[in-house]
């Protein structure tokens, strides 16, 4: 994953996530730092972590590591592999005031209490080198899908990508590599030029309901593209894959109506690639730490 960066932190702990926050924790002791782990009393660590209650953790560290999402119920931590629910209010909040707290879709901390107005959160997910190295890992892991859910070969299927962001390159090209047939939607006129000069099919967003006649459909747009009128004409025998961020670009109701396979595929990297994940998440905290972002 290149060169380690060394940062003036010596202590992290790590709070809640899935297989994502075990190998990065594992990957962070590997350097030489000490770290703590709360919230993964379940976890299985192969390398030093010091396990601890949440208390201790939080007191005995520099630098707190909070995952990716930070909370899917807007009330608790994500923390599969804790023993106990842990809640996001006013008690927890309070705790991490005076430390480096650095999390993922930060956002989502704010509306569980009015304490996290005021602590400082370094949102790894918004960094452009996590988003570009994270995209690798999700188009894996949806080609991988796609292998296991479609009856054909990708080699010669008629593939729709829709979105023309960083997932959506990443996959266009993997498409393309394994043989496929890719026609790639997009909203903007010099994205479309991008899609044709790549050897693509390019196709506006908003003409998706005149195109049909895929195998596989790819979302990669976190807004209501694909609904019950585009579904009906676009869709047709293709398996659906949705890889946008919750609530995602495909209605699943209508799908299913519809008599249309699609599946919510949220997470990918820690699903498919935890280890890889981790460590793009370690070296984005790293390179935060190294700016003095926090």
């Amino acid at each position: 994953m290149g060169v380690t960066i060394m940062v003036q932190i010596n202590t992290f702990g790590v709070i809640g996530g899935d297989k994502r926050q075990i190998a990065m924790a594992e990957s962070i002791a590997e350097d030489g730092y000490t770290v703590f782990a709360a919230g993964m009393e379940q976890a299985q660590f192969l390398h030093g972590i010091q396990k601890a209650t949440l208390e201790e953790t939080i007191e005995n560290s520099e630098a707190i590591i909070l995952p990716l999402p930070a909370t899917v119920d807007k009330k608790t931590l994500n923390a599969p592999f804790s023993a106990a629910r842990i809640v996001l209010d006013e008690e927890f909040a309070k705790m991490l005031m005076k430390k480096k707290v650095f999390c993922g879709m930060a956002s989502q901390l704010a509306k569980t209490c009015d304490v996290w107005k005021q602590i400082h959160v370094s949102d790894y997910f918004d960094r452009e080198e996590f988003t570009v190295k994270n995209a690798v890992p999700t188009s894996e892991g949806a080609i991988e899908i796609a292998m296991r859910e479609y009856p054909g070969t990708i080699n010669g299927s008629k593939c729709l990508v829709a979105g023309f962001g960083r997932i959506g390159k990443v996959l266009s090209r993997m498409l393309s590599g394994l043989g496929a047939n890719v026609t790639v939607s997009a909203r903007k006129p010099q994205d479309l030029a991008w899609i044709e000069l790549d050897g693509y099919r390019p196709v506006p967003t908003a003409k998706l309901c005149d195109t049909k006649g895929y195998d596989i459909i790819f979302n990669t747009v976190p807004a209501m593209v694909f609904d019950a009128h585009t579904l009906a004409r676009t869709a047709g025998d293709a398996l659906v894959i949705d890889l946008a961020s919750a609530p995602g670009g495909v209605d699943f109701e209508a799908a299913k109506r519809l008599g249309i396979q699609a599946i919510q595929a949220l997470s990918l990297p820690g699903k498919v690639a935890p280890k890889a994940a981790g460590e793009i998440i370690k070296t984005t905290i790293y390179n935060m730490i190294e700016e003095g972002v926090q």
